[in-house]
């Protein structure tokens, strides 16, 4: 079963897709970079690459802070349970 490959079915209009570039993303992805679609509101906070990095690596940092604050040791789990 081959089609042309101008051919699209019926219910679609090509005015339903924005305009396309062929290779748009290609270096980024030959560089090994992670190329992904952020919502309009996200974009808007966010305007360049830059800015998300730096979000992104703050909020890593911020976690591995956070999670060394509130892990627990077994010892006090220990404690906790023969006192009850």
């Amino acid at each position: 079963m081959k089609k042309d490959e101008d051919a699209m079915r019926k219910s679609y209009k090509r005015s339903d897709f924005a305009t396309l570039e062929r290779g748009k993303f290609y270096a980024e992805v030959a560089k090994g970079t992670s190329v992904v679609l952020l919502e309009p509101a996200v974009a808007k906070a966010f305007p360049t690459s830059q800015a998300v990095n730096e979000a992104l690596s703050e909020l890593l940092a911020l976690t591995e802070k956070t999670a060394r604050i509130t892990r627990r040791s077994t010892r006090t789990r220990a404690k906790v349970e023969r006192t009850d």
